[in-house]
């Protein structure tokens, strides 16, 4: 067993006491946190390594709830245009998918965990196809995952044997895997998934011990669907499916009823919500409040930056504060300390993962990142309460140490896993080819 010291000016655990030391310490035994407290005493453990990270603030890693990794090679493609109707999806996504091929893949996924890591993000959750293309690079970059594949079938049953075949492989080889969980991916229920592929991911759901990474309420055509073919909404539709029994990884959630929120919150479904995605293709804003009212989890997420443009949940939380408190016309609608667990502890809740990660607690896994007190946005430390400044103050720019499962996937302001400059250059051939093909 290896064990460190890690020494810095404050650590925020995010625990359910709010817990900062200031200044404070955590030991990590291989993978997981031992021992965290604010004075240092010589005891039980043999320390290998000490680390003072010094002016830097130390905190849980962030959980990016909601990605589409392969996306980053569409950065910019659908600007002026949505994505959130089936048809505004399907003439500008499906237009880039028909002419991508495999090769092409892994340098959109390169860049964009790069991009995560950089920004303090320490595990996201994705969905797309081709996952043979993608695993291979989450697991050299170090970043803790839940990959779903994405399942789009559009009522064919050629299409649904073809995709719930390349799902089971793909479930089948990530058994044991220590930190990249599968899961099943339906793009969107009753819109491009039907009733008949929905009941056999189910069976794909429960045998592989998962949940299902969906779309769901961007634009209300599953509402419409089941009212027009079930009599009711979606909601109750999918809770007599049997659907709403395996965790559900819901994204954007806008249109959703909110009558409908208790028989959510009886299961284990969470809301992603990615407001700048929201934003950006004018789709409207999630009830945010009536979801937490109601005792729904929620997480967040960035969504694919073709139209986001970012993987900075740190923009994202305070995009998100700033939303909320203008469409409620109320300060401060969401606090600051919820709109941090809904990045942290709500995403790995949404994974099942919330005994492990989200919060910097003994006995929990050593995902961590490192903050930069040096920086602009911090002062005055007196004035300004800490949640409030990472929420509204700073960014993800201010990241200098990002550790996942005892390891660091980015030290000193360096990458450690990845090669950031290789990766950009093979997304710009990459692209160059795509447009090519265009």
């Amino acid at each position: 067993m290896t064990t460190s010291l890690i020494r810095a000016e404050q650590i925020v655990t995010l625990d359910a006491a709010d817990t900062i030391h200031g200044p404070g310490y955590l030991i990590v035994a291989d993978d997981r946190l031992v021992e965290i407290g604010t004075h240092f005493t010589p005891g039980q453990w043999r320390i290998d390594h000490e680390i003072d990270l010094g002016a830097r603030l130390v905190m849980p890693g962030l959980v990016n709830a909601h990605t589409h990794t392969p996306m980053t090679l569409f950065r910019g493609h659908a600007e002026g245009r949505t994505l959130f109707t089936l048809e505004g999806w399907f003439n500008t996504i499906r237009v880039l998918e028909q002419v991508l091929t495999p090769d092409l893949i892994p340098a959109g996924v390169a860049v964009s965990c790069a991009e995560m890591i950089r920004t303090g993000t320490t595990c996201f959750a994705d969905q797309y196809f081709w996952m043979d293309r993608i695993v291979p690079e989450v697991r050299r970059s170090g970043l803790r995952a839940a990959l779903a594949y994405g399942i789009v079938e559009l009522g064919e049953a050629a299409a649904r044997e073809r995709e719930l075949a390349a799902a089971t492989t793909f479930l089948e080889s990530l058994r044991g895997d220590p930190l990249i969980k599968g899961w099943v991916g339906p793009h969107a229920f009753f819109v491009d998934n039907s009733e008949a592929a929905m009941r056999l991911e189910l069976e794909l759901a429960k045998r592989f011990d998962t949940g299902f990474h969906i779309h769901m309420g961007t634009s209300g055509e599953e509402d419409r669907f089941c009212w027009e073919h079930y009599g009711r909404s979606a909601i109750p539709q999918l809770e007599a499916l049997g659907m709403l029994e395996r965790p559900v990884l819901a994204a954007h959630c806008i249109t959703m009823p909110v009558e409908d929120f208790p028989i959510l919150a009886r299961h284990p479904f969470t809301a992603v919500l990615a407001p700048s995605s929201a934003m950006r293709n004018a789709a409207g804003v999630a009830p945010l409040r009536a979801l937490h009212a109601a005792g729904v989890n929620t997480a967040l997420g960035t969504d694919n930056v073709t139209n986001n443009n970012s993987y900075d949940l740190f923009k994202e939380m305070q995009i998100a504060g700033k939303l909320f408190s203008l469409h409620e016309r109320t300060p401060n609608a969401i606090p600051t300390r919820k709109i941090l667990e809904m990045a942290t502890l709500g995403g790995a809740r949404a994974l099942g993962l919330e005994d492990e990660i989200g919060s910097l607690e003994v006995g929990k896994k050593a995902d961590l990142i490192a903050l930069d007190l040096n920086e602009i946005g911090w002062s005055p430390r007196g004035g300004q309460d800490v949640y409030a400044a990472l929420v509204y103050s700073i960014t993800g720019q201010h990241v200098r140490d990002v550790m996942v499962d005892g390891r660091w996937l980015f030290r000193d302001n360096a990458w450690i896993t990845l090669d950031f400059a290789q990766a950009r250059r093979d997304l710009e051939a990459a692209h160059a080819e795509l447009t090519r093909r265009l």
